[in-house]
């Protein structure tokens, strides 16, 4: 698939508005039409800090995606008289649709969330009966795509199913079909090993025994926390089944790092360590990925994360549908993004676009371990009648989502 280059979306502007019938007043002569835009992200009160500090968030994260993408939507925007503007807001869970009441009541529809599952259904339920949508940029939670989906939500962030399926088809490619599961003692944790559960099942791989790893707390970042931790690992691994791959479910960042040299048989590992599924990696360059790599690194002077390219692709989004229909209507933009004929460029090789039954963007997914990208899912070995895309995750006649 050709990614459309800055140089490219300009040209197809221009293109664009030289297609327009006789008489007919090009978009970009007179007043631009503003497209109000924002991030809201929500600040955890009691923030868990990461294992290394290597992965400390930074002060930009998600901001730095979003501006990107506003530079670009202005790119193609500039000549069809369309004014992308942004909005970057940081706030607490209590102050969290205090806050989103106040961007919509400025005119601001497409609000970009970086929140929590139950803040986002929160912020949803708030805005229910306005012309809003909000996207989902850092909840992974399945029960947002199923039961507790809302019309009013796109998520450009995958769910736990998707991304324990992407990882789980490579490994049946791989042949290594004897897992290991090793889960934390958090609710998170437990909803994650609960999706690799599902894709052992959906795709055929033996799970031979799962152990949980309990949190008994203290200083996980001292010496003698990780120290402690690190020595547990080879004991707690000991005598397990005879397996191919141990997997990691350990979306609460207290024990998964540990794992890689550390268990007691010489295995690979992967999910939560080792070889992890992710929306974006800073070693990805196929597909104009290097592109994407270098203007991101030019903008924000760190590499791109995943969250960056989770707000990078909702704003696009918006840009897009847009560009499509030369029009900046709420209603036209969110009916072409969850229309057939949508299709946005992400830089991994295939279009993305949106399911109509729970507003998830469907798009591959990669598998990296600390400085290389492996592989990208969906794997070729795995086919769909409508899109090898939606191999990964719920598909439509499984959904429990009802708007």
């Amino acid at each position: 698939m050709h990614i459309p280059t800055r140089r490219a979306l300009a040209a197809g502007a221009v293109a664009l508005i030289a297609a327009m019938p006789a008489g007919a007043q090009a978009p970009g002569n007179g007043e631009a039409t503003p497209v109000p835009a924002a991030v809201l992200r929500v600040e955890p009160e009691r923030p868990r800090l990461p294992l290394s500090r290597l992965d400390l968030p930074p002060e930009d994260l998600g901001f730095a995606g979003a501006r990107l993408a506003t530079e670009d939507n202005r790119t193609t925007g500039t000549f069809l008289g369309q004014d992308f503007t942004l909005e970057e807001v940081s706030t607490s869970p209590d102050e969290a649709v205090a806050t989103l009441e106040e961007l919509t009541a400025s005119g601001i529809q497409f609000v970009v969330t970086m929140a929590d599952a139950d803040t986002l259904l929160e912020l949803s339920d708030a805005v229910a009966d306005e012309d809003v949508i909000l996207f989902n940029a850092t909840a992974p939670d399945d029960r947002l795509r199923g039961e507790d989906c809302r019309a009013n939500v796109f998520h450009t962030i995958p769910s736990r199913a998707m991304f324990a399926d992407a990882l789980a088809q490579f490994l049946m490619v791989k042949r290594w079909d004897r897992w290991f599961l090793v889960e934390g003692s958090h609710e998170a944790d437990t909803a994650l090993a609960d999706a690799y559960r599902r894709a052992a099942e959906k795709f055929g791989a033996n799970i031979v025994e799962s152990r949980v790893f309990e949190d008994t707390g203290g200083a996980r970042r001292t010496d003698a926390g990780h120290v402690q931790v690190q020595a547990q690992m080879p004991v707690f691994t000991q005598r397990a089944p005879e397996h191919h791959v141990l997997v990691a479910a350990d979306e609460s960042e207290v024990f998964g790092s540990y794992l890689p040299y550390h268990t007691w048989d010489p295995r690979p590992v992967a999910g939560s360590a080792g070889l992890r599924p992710t929306t974006w990696h800073p070693a990805h360059e196929a597909w104009a990925g290097m592109q994407m790599q270098s203007r991101f690194d030019r903008l924000a002077e760190r590499p791109m994360r995943p969250e960056d390219f989770n707000v990078w692709v909702a704003l696009r989004s918006i840009g897009e549908a847009a560009t499509r229909t030369n029009s900046t209507d709420f209603a036209s933009l969110r009916d072409y993004m969850l229309g057939d004929e949508f299709q946005l460029g992400a830089f991994k090789g295939v279009a993305v676009s949106y399911r109509q039954w729970d507003n998830q963007l469907r798009q591959p997914i990669l598998l990296a371990h600390d400085n290389m990208v492996v592989s990208v899912s969906p794997q070729d070995q795995y086919v769909h009648q409508f899109s090898p895309l939606d191999s990964l995750g719920v598909d439509e006649p499984e959904t429990t989502c009802s708007f």
